[in-house]
């Protein structure tokens, strides 16, 4: 009896905990599949009496919001694609490397993603208007790519560690170089670490703001979160427009992570338990 109480209070919990995860999200697609003269509705309607997708359809033809999916898509696939290619090397050089303090260098690189970005953003905004790349996807992946190197690099070194160095060794006697041992060796063993990595990296690429507001400030040039929050117009706040936007901004990440979850887990987990 106090088993079967206990797994029921349990479950009682877990579905509460569900319940307020996922409400905000059910509320987000049923607002941006009501008309937008009933959203504003009191009480409210937690089920739209009549669905359209007239929201959808102005978010595409009245705010540009395929030229911001566009730059959000250019941008994040090419950050997570650099970060990926500069991370990897660092990382395995990390994990095979016998450098001294290589623990204190580990702990200090994943200290720099508690950076706070604003400390940086003046000196960024300089930096960027003297080289003309103001309003340009460069201005967003070079920032990106640095910001979430130092996760990608404790991620991908810890799970390198993971790897048996016989089989290095073997393609090694064979004539293999390192990066011939990198490429065709270790990094297609550590396909849940790179995916790990990859899928953390583009989610913080897809959902950041500061940066994105403040180096792009063009409109043919902003990214979803920036392109969302800035909807609207001077006396008017299309409601439904932003919740139709918000709604196709977290599509892709959840099919991202439903579709690699196990991925994820196993690189998450298998990369914590040694460093």
């Amino acid at each position: 009896m106090r088993r079967a109480a206990s797994r029921a209070w349990r479950a009682a919990l877990l579905l509460g905990i569900l319940v307020v995860l996922l409400a905000p999200l059910y509320w987000m697609v049923a607002a941006s599949l009501t008309p937008p003269v009933d959203i504003a509705d009191w009480p409210p309607h937690w089920f739209p009496a009549t669905p359209t997708l007239s929201n959808y359809r102005d978010a595409f033809a009245t705010q540009g919001f395929a030229g911001y999916l566009r730059n959000s898509l250019i941008v994040s696939t090419a950050s997570t694609a650099l970060t990926l290619l500069v991370g990897s090397p660092a990382a395995y050089a990390l994990a095979r490397l016998r450098l001294p303090g290589r623990q204190v260098l580990l702990i200090g690189i994943l200290g720099l993603t508690m950076f706070p970005s604003l400390a940086v953003l003046l000196p960024l905004f300089s930096m960027l208007r003297a080289l003309g790349w103001l309003n340009t996807y460069q201005a967003l992946v070079f920032p990106y790519t640095a910001f979430n190197l130092p996760l990608t690099i404790w991620i991908l070194t810890t799970f390198f560690q993971e790897i048996p160095r016989e089989l290095e060794e073997a393609a090694e006697v064979d004539g293999a170089g390192v990066m011939t041992v990198l490429g065709r060796v270790v990094l297609p063993l550590a396909g849940p670490g790179l995916a790990s990595a990859a899928i953390l990296v583009f989610i913080a690429c897809w959902t950041e703001f500061l940066f994105a507001l403040t180096f792009n400030s063009s409109d043919t040039m902003r990214t979803l979160p920036v392109g969302i929050a800035l909807f609207g117009g001077q006396f008017v706040v299309p409601w439904g427009t932003i919740f139709a936007g918000s709604v196709i901004a977290v599509l892709p990440l959840v099919v991202l992570v439903v579709l690699f979850q196990r991925l994820m887990i196993t690189g998450l987990t298998r990369g914590a338990v040694k460093g």
